[in-house]
């Protein structure tokens, strides 16, 4: 497994990582714990270090499972959480004072059986609480030994030059995809001038870039997939076009439509490192095999015409979780 480095944090992880939230939440029934671990020690087999989870995940679930299959490789691995929620969900609103940090701090460092946490992310901007003080609370339990590095996600680039300002951002964690380029418009420079690494989630397109979903595709009542813009069936029919086109480019290559996608941003700066997430062994080799893919001139040229050629349909949030993200 090849391995890079989060910006300027000294952070180096695996060129992939592995997003953990689907194997406990929003993705309709979870895997038995027994089947998660598995999947997590196969992980760490095939050279992935690089492991993000949340409290909201569950609630608490997600990290419990990666505490309990990562205990035995603590040493080997880079674990990512993240504070922010009120009461670790993700319907109660936002909640990042320093003391429901700290709190969430002690809390996660116990479910995850460890003494430190590598990575700790604002999971989202608390409007009502000073991105100064989230950084200094992160800062003073980077102090304490309890965290490592600070980062965040879905901040904007006024937050993100703020919160550097107290304590060097390590890494921000945002959707990117070749369905949703918007970080490309101000955060992707502003991190390059930074010098903080960039760690996209959903970078399949939660799923739909691999093929695997159609206008057909029915969702179960537990998938919040459901709820989603992007995913009306109109959508799904009207983005078809947009999955037909990295076929025909990983047709040619002999590759598949995720490897593809994840090669695409695998190439677009070194410093950024996708989470794709899974709960299949087959696809989590499918998609480390895409560190060894590397896109031609000519693939690049094919998937640019086509992005430019075609128009994505749907929000990728229904307005009330838009209102929490890039402030």
């Amino acid at each position: 497994m090849q391995t890079r480095t989060l910006g300027n944090s000294g952070l180096r992880v695996s060129a992939l990582g592995l997003g953990c939230m689907g194997l406990s939440h929003a993705y309709g029934t979870a895997p038995d714990v027994s089947d998660g671990v598995a999947l997590l020690h196969a992980a760490v087999e095939r050279g992935v270090t690089f492991f993000d989870t949340a409290e909201v995940y569950g609630p608490f679930r997600n990290e419990e499972l990666l505490g309990q299959a990562l205990a035995p490789y603590r040493d080997q691995v880079v674990i990512a959480t993240k504070f922010g929620f009120k009461e670790a969900n993700g319907d109660l609103g936002l909640d990042s004072r320093p003391e429901n940090i700290r709190a969430v701090c002690e809390a996660s460092l116990q479910r995850l059986r460890t003494d430190r946490i590598d990575l700790f992310y604002q999971h989202r901007v608390d409007p009502n609480v000073p991105i100064e003080d989230v950084a200094g609370t992160v800062k003073d339990l980077i102090a304490e030994g309890k965290v490592k590095h600070f980062g965040l996600s879905e901040a904007g680039e006024a937050s993100i030059r703020r919160a550097h300002a107290v304590q060097p951002v390590a890494a921000l964690q945002s959707e990117y995809s070749l369905w949703w380029r918007e970080p490309e418009q101000s955060v992707l420079p502003v991190l390059e001038e930074l010098g903080i690494g960039f760690v996209p989630f959903s970078p399949l397109g939660r799923g739909f870039l691999t093929g695997a979903i159609t206008a057909d595709t029915e969702f179960a009542p537990t998938d919040f997939r459901a709820s989603l813009p992007r995913f009306a069936v109109e959508a799904r029919r009207a983005n078809q076009a947009l999955v037909d086109a990295i076929g025909a480019i990983a047709a040619a290559r002999q590759a598949t439509p995720a490897q593809v996608a994840l090669a695409w941003l695998l190439a677009r700066k070194p410093w950024i490192v996708p989470i794709p997430g899974t709960t299949r062994l087959h696809r989590l080799d499918e998609n480390l095999a895409a560190v060894e893919l590397t896109l031609r001139e000519t693939d690049q040229q094919q998937i640019s015409a086509a992005l430019d050629g075609i128009a994505i349909v749907g929000d990728r949030y229904n307005a009330e979780r838009q209102k929490q993200v890039t402030r």
